[in-house]
C-alpha cells in the first residue's frame, strides 16, 4: 500500500466510526434526558404520528371526564337539597298528624302552625341555594342538564325535578283547625312521595354519570399506556448503551489519533 501524506484513509476510516458514535451517544442521552425514545417524527415518523392521534384522543376523554364530574356535582347538589327537603317534610307530617288531633286549645294550634309553617320557609331556602356553577335543577324555572359523555358528542340528561312549595302544592297548608292538618296531611304524604321520585330519578342518573366517568377515566389510562408503550424509552437499556458507547468513543478517539500519527512514520524514510 503506498504512503501518502496527503490522503490517510485510516483516520477517515476512524473518524467516520467516531462520527457514528457520537450520533448514537447523543441519541442516547436525548432517550434519557426526555425519557423518550420517540421525540419527534425524525426518530420514526409514522409512530410519532400514531402517538400524537393518540395524545389527541387522551385531550378528549380529558375534557369530557371535566365535564363528567361537573354533572356529577350539580347532581349531587341536587340530591343533597331533596333529602333534606325530604327530611323536612317528614317532619311536616309529624306536625300535621299532631295537629290533626281533635281536643287541642288554640295556643297548641299556634304553636304547631308557627314549626309547620317554619318548616316549609326553610324547603324554599334549601331550594334557592342548590345551586352549582350556576345551574339548579330543583329551582322553579329549572332545565334538563345535558351532561357530555363521551367524545362524539352523547350526552347523559338528567330530568330537571322542581322542590318549590307551590309546585310541591303545600304552599298554603296551615294547621289552624284538626280539619285543616288532616288535609295537610294529605298534601304532604303526596309531596313526600313526588319528593321520592325525584330523587329516584336524580339518582338514577347520578349513578349513570359515575358509571361513565370512571369508563372515561380508565379508557384515558389504557390509552396513556398505549402511548407509552410507542415512544417511551426502556431507561435500563440506555444506561445501558451509554456506559457501552461512552467507551467506543474513547477507543475511537484513541484510534484517531492513531491513524493520524501514520504519516509521521514518512519523515524516517528521509532521514
Amino acid at each position: 500500500m503506498s504512503m501518502s501524506i496527503n490522503t490517510n484513509p485510516g483516520a477517515m476510516i476512524a473518524l467516520q466510526s467516531l462520527s457514528s458514535t457520537n450520533r448514537q451517544l447523543e441519541t442516547t442521552q436525548m432517550r434519557i434526558t426526555t425519557g423518550l425514545k420517540v421525540n419527534g417524527p425524525k426518530d420514526n415518523a409514522a409512530t410519532f404520528a400514531i402517538a400524537q392521534n393518540m395524545r389527541g384522543d387522551i385531550a378528549g376523554l380529558s375534557a369530557v371526564k371535566t365535564n363528567l364530574a361537573l354533572g356529577q356535582s350539580i347532581t349531587n347538589v341536587a340530591i343533597d337539597a331533596g333529602k333534606a327537603i325530604a327530611d323536612l317534610l317528614v317532619e311536616m307530617k309529624a306536625k300535621a298528624i299532631q295537629a290533626s288531633q281533635d281536643g287541642l286549645d288554640s295556643d297548641s294550634y299556634v304553636a304547631l302552625n308557627q314549626e309547620f309553617t317554619s318548616l316549609r320557609s326553610q324547603i324554599d331556602s334549601i331550594v334557592s341555594t342548590a345551586e352549582f356553577n350556576g345551574k339548579n335543577l330543583i329551582t322553579a324555572g329549572a332545565a334538563d342538564l345535558k351532561v357530555l359523555s363521551t367524545v362524539d358528542g352523547s350526552t347523559i340528561t338528567v330530568t330537571k325535578q322542581v322542590f318549590h312549595q307551590t309546585t310541591l302544592a303545600i304552599a298554603t297548608l296551615t294547621l289552624t283547625t284538626a280539619n285543616n292538618a288532616s288535609q295537610a296531611l294529605v298534601a304532604i304524604d303526596s309531596a313526600i312521595v313526588t319528593v321520592s321520585k325525584g330523587l329516584a330519578s336524580l339518582g338514577s342518573a347520578a349513578n349513570r354519570i359515575d358509571i361513565q366517568s370512571e369508563f372515561t377515566g380508565k379508557l384515558q389510562d389504557i390509552l396513556k399506556q398505549g402511548v407509552g408503550n410507542l415512544v417511551d424509552a426502556d431507561l435500563a437499556q440506555e444506561s445501558a448503551n451509554l456506559q457501552a458507547y461512552q467507551i467506543k468513543q474513547q477507543l475511537g478517539v484513541q484510534a484517531l489519533a492513531i491513524a493520524n500519527s501514520g504519516p509521521q512514520s514518512i519523515l524516517a524514510l528521509f532521514r
